[in-house]
């Protein structure tokens, strides 16, 4: 049980990490609050993670519910799911934003913590498919709780690369930011040709034995 719970809570947080696109969320943290103090700063990456977190719990468990209530199996779900997130991938190698897949708006707002850098910078359409579809791929108890503590701790990591974001610019530059985020596009691509292709095997598979 222990080594499923494990394995589960490795494999969760990696995935979940990769999904926030923590690079591509520093660069727009860092253009979204330019010029505001540090206890500003600080306190809208919590209300960030906080709503990030809240969102992402109930797409946790609302996969198997919208399912049923809509009529479509985890595989179509899945195909469609991983489409857009390839999508989102495909932009952020090509021009290293995800603005066009998220919806990001350009005008400025007066509190950025909850829109548009938890939504739809953190969890956009694409993360909001993923989440749903990981969320309906976990059944055991070990799982579940493995899946869930990988999703804190996914977003516990994001937190604090977004408190040493300046740092990270100063380090890396702009040029390296957007490097970041191009190589986290590339493995978002493989993630997504990942649940396509799972759903496509399982779609085939159950026509096959219907």
């Amino acid at each position: 049980m222990f080594e499923t719970f494990f394995s589960t809570y490795l494999s969760s947080t990696i995935r979940f990490l990769f999904l926030l696109a923590p690079f591509f969320v520093v660069t727009m943290f860092l253009a979204l609050t330019r010029g505001l103090p540090a206890a500003e700063k600080s306190s809208i990456i919590r209300r960030a993670i906080v709503s990030a977190f809240i969102l992402g719990l109930v797409l946790f468990f609302a996969g198997p519910l919208l399912f049923d209530a809509i009529g479509i199996t985890l595989n179509s779900f899945r195909i469609g799911a991983g489409c857009l997130l390839f999508l989102t991938a495909v932009s952020l190698v090509s021009s290293g934003t995800r603005n066009h897949a998220t919806g990001l708006p350009e005008e400025e707002r007066d509190d950025v913590a909850v829109v548009p850098l938890a939504i739809p910078v953190m969890i956009g359409p694409a993360t909001i498919g993923a989440i749903m579809v990981y969320g309906a791929e976990l059944k055991a108890v070990p799982q579940l709780a493995g899946g869930l503590l990988g999703l804190v701790s996914g977003l516990l990591i994001l937190g604090v690369l977004l408190h040493l974001s300046g740092y990270l610019e100063k380090a890396l530059g702009k040029t390296g930011l957007n490097i970041m985020s191009k190589i986290s596009g590339l493995i978002l691509s493989a993630m997504a040709a990942e649940i396509v292709l799972t759903g496509i095997a399982g779609f085939i598979a159950s026509t096959q034995t219907a």
